[in-house]
C-alpha cells in the first residue's frame, strides 16, 4: 500500500472535517496520509499495513473507539507512535491524559491532544514522536 518513501500516517476519524485538516497540514509536511472514518475501517486499515504513526478519534462508534483503536495497533505493531485527538472534554467535561502510570496502563497511546489544536504544535509533537 505505501508507495514512496514518505513516512505515512493513519488518522481514522467519524468526523470528515477532522480528518480533511489533518490531511492538509500533514501532506505539507511531507506525509502520505491514510483514512478511515469509524472503528471497523481503523481495524481493517491496522490489519493491511503498518503505518509510521497513527492519529485516532477517541469517540466514534462507540465511546471508546480510539482506546480500542491505539489497543489493537500497538499489539500489532507496539513501536507505531499513537495519538489520541479528541473532543471528549469539551463535550462531557470528562478529563483524560496520559499524567499517572495507571492512565499509561489502559490508555495504549503516546499523546493525548484536545480537537482544536494548533498545526504547528501537531507537528512538533509528530516532529518528537518519530524523532525527526
Amino acid at each position: 500500500m505505501k508507495t514512496s518513501n514518505k513516512k505515512t500516517v493513519l488518522i481514522v476519524d467519524d468526523d470528515i472535517d477532522c480528518i480533511s485538516q489533518l490531511e492538509i497540514h500533514l501532506k505539507k509536511m511531507g506525509f502520505e496520509i491514510i483514512t478511515g472514518e469509524n472503528q471497523k475501517e481503523g481495524e481493517d486499515l491496522i490489519n493491511k499495513f503498518k503505518p509510521d504513526l497513527a492519529i485516532f478519534d477517541l469517540m466514534m462508534d462507540n465511546k471508546d473507539s480510539g482506546f480500542i483503536l491505539s489497543y489493537k495497533i500497538k499489539k500489532k505493531y507496539p513501536d507505531v507512535p499513537v495519538i489520541i485527538v479528541t473532543a471528549v472534554t469539551a463535550e462531557t467535561g470528562m478529563i483524560f491524559g496520559l499524567n499517572t502510570d495507571e492512565e499509561k496502563q489502559w490508555i495504549k497511546a503516546d499523546l493525548y491532544l484536545e480537537k482544536g489544536l494548533r498545526f504547528d504544535q501537531l507537528q512538533v509533537e509528530i516532529n518528537k514522536l518519530l524523532k525527526l
